[in-house]
């Protein structure tokens, strides 16, 4: 009998302790969770490596003033085609626009008229030089780059140009109108390369008529900023 009893005793004991586990865990008052564990942080897979090119940026001189010289072939409308040099002087107002000066010469020919007389001459000898000076209006439409090789970029710019001048010519001082384009490609910090092209305008009457003349001209130029 006393051993029943304590068997009794036994069972009653384990049924509470599972009760009182049973009711923490339904009441949410069972034992904390634990944290999650803690993942390291995996290192990179791939490691760039990039060479960092080193560029160097052209820095022309704050005053922004441009002279040089250029020499090409000039067309004389009626008289021929001819050298022209001369030079040119240009102030950078902003990065867009600037001012430019230039003067120029050339020799004109013969005409056809000229030619087939023989001997006759509509003017001297003497009145055949052109000079021309104008002041132009000069706009950088076009700033980019331009590359020689794989390992060289040059700073570049298309521009176009217009303004008024004065050509002497045939013995006579003549109002001129001048337009045309060009490219400056930018060789060093400064040193600039020029191709430019133009066509000078004004009213001529050698023939026994009065005309616009165009006169155009292609040339090569190289100008230095300080």
């Amino acid at each position: 009998m006393e051993s029943r009893i304590r068997v009794l005793f036994l069972i009653m004991a384990v049924v509470l302790v599972s009760g009182c586990a049973a009711t923490k865990n339904l009441f949410g008052v069972g034992p904390e969770d634990s944290p999650p564990p803690t993942a390291e942080a995996t290192g990179q897979v791939i490691e760039p490596e990039v060479e960092r090119r080193e560029v160097k940026e052209p820095e022309i001189d704050r005053e922004d003033f441009e002279v040089g010289a250029f020499v090409g072939v000039m067309s004389i409308e009626d008289f021929g085609s001819d050298v022209v040099y001369g030079a040119r002087l240009a102030y950078h107002v902003t990065e867009g626009f600037f001012i430019e000066g230039t003067v120029g010469q050339s020799e004109a020919g013969l005409t056809s008229f000229e030619a087939l007389s023989g001997g006759a001459r509509i003017i001297d000898d003497d009145e055949r030089t052109f000079t021309y000076y104008n002041l132009n209006l000069g706009y950088n439409l076009l700033p980019g780059e331009g590359f020689i090789g794989e390992g060289r970029a040059y700073n570049t710019s298309f521009y176009l140009v217009a303004g008024l001048g004065s050509t002497t010519f045939a013995g006579d001082d003549r109002f001129t109108v001048n337009f045309g384009a060009g490219y400056r490609l930018l060789l060093t910090d400064s040193v600039a390369l020029h191709v430019d092209f133009r066509d000078h305008l004004f009213d001529i009457d050698l023939l026994g008529e009065e005309k616009t003349v165009h006169n155009l001209e292609g040339h090569l130029g190289v100008t230095v900023f300080f």
